[in-house]
């Protein structure tokens, strides 16, 4: 039995821009356009059996479109997390020229935040400081952990953590080892990882060893993953894939969630669908599974975390 489930992360489609390589052409990036079809595709992963939900105050419009859906679905088995560190402030503006989303992981942010995100109770599972980094401080400000344990106590939800950069598996260390009152402040880590990206392979299966729950990010390398002309230096790899999802019946983007599942065994890997087309070619990933000798040929194209973030950072807002 499948242990590893597929949940709907709303990144790309909370705001008209994001840091990913579309496929597909968005001609219309209205703030009604997007609504409608993020309550749409909201619909068609609950009806295609995704039970988890991931958005943040910073996927622009994410919180917002999931309390709608939230409201009029009347659905009873949903589990949604969001995060708290960030603000999204190119407030739908085609273009941005400027940084699309801040971080901030103060107390009075935390709170700030915590008055919206609260409303998607009482389905809210996982509370989570979104991308923490050692240079935020947030690992050290006391305040902010004990005010996240008196969350985690007074609603009965997770606390958890995303991670992003170079220094993941340092941070998820770091991390595990907090205590508040006695007891671990940290139930819950959402983690890169992906063909490209595995470098926290060791210390996230430590955390699932240890009964964490563990939710997998741009399982798509921001869509590296997709075979693009633009992009030659994986052309070898996007043969390999190419030839994967011939013999699987299913797009490379299956053969990358597939390889995170049989790698891992991680709790949930985000989907980051922002159509129809894309969730049902993603949820494909649940009909097959990859062989040993497969898994160990796309683990081969593993990069240096360094040149992997840093090829990351050069990626535009699209």
């Amino acid at each position: 039995m499948e242990t590893t489930k597929i949940g709907l992360g709303l990144a790309a489609i909370g705001r008209p821009e994001y840091i990913n390589l579309r496929q597909e052409p968005d001609p219309d990036k209205s703030l009604m356009s997007y609504r409608n079809r993020a309550l749409e595709l909201l619909d068609a992963a609950y009806k295609r059996g995704i039970r988890h939900f991931d958005t943040a105050p910073s996927y622009g419009k994410g919180e917002d479109f999931l309390i709608e859906w939230y409201r009029k679905s009347h659905v009873k088995d949903a589990v949604f997390s969001t995060k708290w560190g960030y603000t999204y402030v190119a407030n739908w503006e085609i273009g941005y020229q400027g940084k699309h989303e801040i971080k901030e992981h103060s107390l009075g942010k935390l709170n700030e935040q915590w008055q919206k995100s609260k409303d998607l109770m009482p389905a809210l599972n996982i509370y989570q400081v979104h991308s923490a980094t050692f240079e935020s401080g947030v690992l050290d400000n006391t305040e902010v952990l004990r005010r996240l344990h008196e969350i985690k106590i007074k609603h009965g939800i997770k606390i958890g953590m995303s991670v992003s950069g170079s220094d993941q598996a340092r941070l998820l260390d770091e991390a595990s080892t907090i205590l508040i009152e006695g007891k671990p402040l940290f139930d819950s880590f959402q983690v890169s990882y992906n063909i490209l990206e595995s470098t926290t392979h060791q210390m996230v299966g430590q955390l699932l060893s240890a009964g964490k729950t563990i939710i997998i990010k741009e399982a798509l390398a921001n869509g590296r993953l997709l075979p693009n002309s633009k992009l030659p230096q994986y052309n070898e790899l996007y043969q390999v894939l190419t030839g994967l999802g011939s013999k699987y019946k299913v797009g490379a983007d299956a053969i990358a969630l597939r390889y995170v599942i049989d790698n891992l065994k991680p709790t949930t890997v985000l989907s980051g669908a922002s159509s129809l087309i894309q969730l049902n070619g993603n949820l494909k990933a649940l009909g097959f599974r990859l062989e040993e000798k497969e898994l160990s040929q796309l683990s081969t194209y593993g990069m240096e975390a360094q040149a992997y973030w840093h090829e990351r950072s050069e990626l535009k807002w699209h």
